[in-house]
C-alpha cells in the first residue's frame, strides 16, 4: 500500500511540474516552493503573472512543499528538493525561492539555528542556498531570490509558530528575518544576484494578499510579487 501511495505521489509531482517548451524560446525559469507555485492551477501563480508582465514565456518548475534539505531521492528528484527542479536551458534569469519548509518541518518552529546555518551562513557565502545560487550563476543566468510575504497586523499560524511568549517566529519573524538578512548579504556579493524582499509588500491588516490560510499568496498576492520581480528583470 505504501508503495502505491508513493507512486501516486510521484505521478502527481510529474503532472504538476512544467516542462521546457520546444524551440528554446523561454528565457526565464521559476523554481521554489508554494510561494511560487500557489494559484498555478488557475493560471494565477507568480510565474503566470510574471509571464504576462514580461510578455515572454516563463517555465515554472516550482513544487508546493519543496525544500532545500529534502532527503528522499525519488520524490526529491521530481522537485521536492529545490535544486532538482533545475532543467538545462538558455536562461537569462532564474527566479528562485525557498527555505520556509525547511524551517517549518525540520526544527519544529524553534531552535532553528542549525537549520538556518545549513541553509546559509551568517556572511551569506556558505550553505545549501549559496551553493545552488552559485551553480545557477555558473550557467550564465542571473538569479532573483524571492523573500516571503508577511502578515502585518494579522495573526497567522506561521507568524505565531513556536512557543507562545518566546516570539519564535518562522517565516514572518525572528528566524525568517535572519534568514532573509543573510540572503541579502549573499546577493550583495554578486551583481548577477538580486534579493527581492516581500516583507513590506502587504499593508498592515490587509488580508487580501493571502489565501484564506494566511500562509500562501492569493492571486492578488502572486501578482504583486510578480510585479516586484518584473521591475528587477525588466526595469
Amino acid at each position: 500500500m505504501r508503495v502505491i501511495v508513493a507512486l501516486m505521489a510521484c505521478l502527481m509531482l510529474v503532472a504538476c511540474v512544467e516542462g521546457v517548451p520546444a524551440g528554446g524560446k523561454a528565457r526565464v525559469l521559476a523554481m521554489g516552493d508554494s510561494l511560487m507555485a500557489w494559484n498555478s492551477g488557475r493560471g494565477q501563480s507568480v510565474a503566470h503573472a510574471l509571464e504576462a508582465r514580461l510578455a515572454t514565456p516563463v517555465v515554472d518548475r516550482s513544487v508546493p512543499g519543496a525544500s532545500f534539505l529534502y532527503g528522499l531521492p525519488i520524490s526529491g528528484s521530481l522537485g521536492l528538493r529545490i535544486e532538482r527542479q533545475f532543467v538545462d536551458g538558455d536562461w537569462d534569469w532564474v527566479v528562485l525561492n525557498g527555505g520556509g519548509n525547511d524551517f517549518l518541518l525540520r526544527c519544529n518552529c524553534s531552535r532553528c539555528d542549525r537549520v538556518l546555518d545549513r541553509l546559509i551562513s551568517q556572511d551569506g557565502t556558505g550553505g545549501e542556498v549559496p551553493a545552488l545560487v552559485a551553480s545557477l550563476r555558473a550557467t550564465g543566468a542571473k538569479v532573483a531570490y524571492l523573500g516571503y510575504l508577511r502578515t502585518p497586523g494579522v495573526t497567522s499560524s506561521i507568524e505565531r509558530c513556536g512557543a507562545i511568549g518566546a516570539q519564535v517566529h518562522v517565516i514572518g519573524g525572528v528566524i525568517g528575518d535572519r534568514f532573509e538578512a543573510r540572503l541579502a548579504r549573499m546577493a550583495a556579493r554578486d551583481s548577477g544576484v538580486v534579493f527581492v524582499s516581500n516583507a513590506r509588500l502587504v499593508p498592515d491588516g490587509d488580508r487580501s494578499f493571502h489565501a484564506q490560510d494566511l500562509i500562501h499568496p492569493s492571486a492578488k498576492g502572486s501578482a504583486a510579487i510578480a510585479a516586484q520581480v518584473a521591475r528587477v528583470i525588466a526595469p
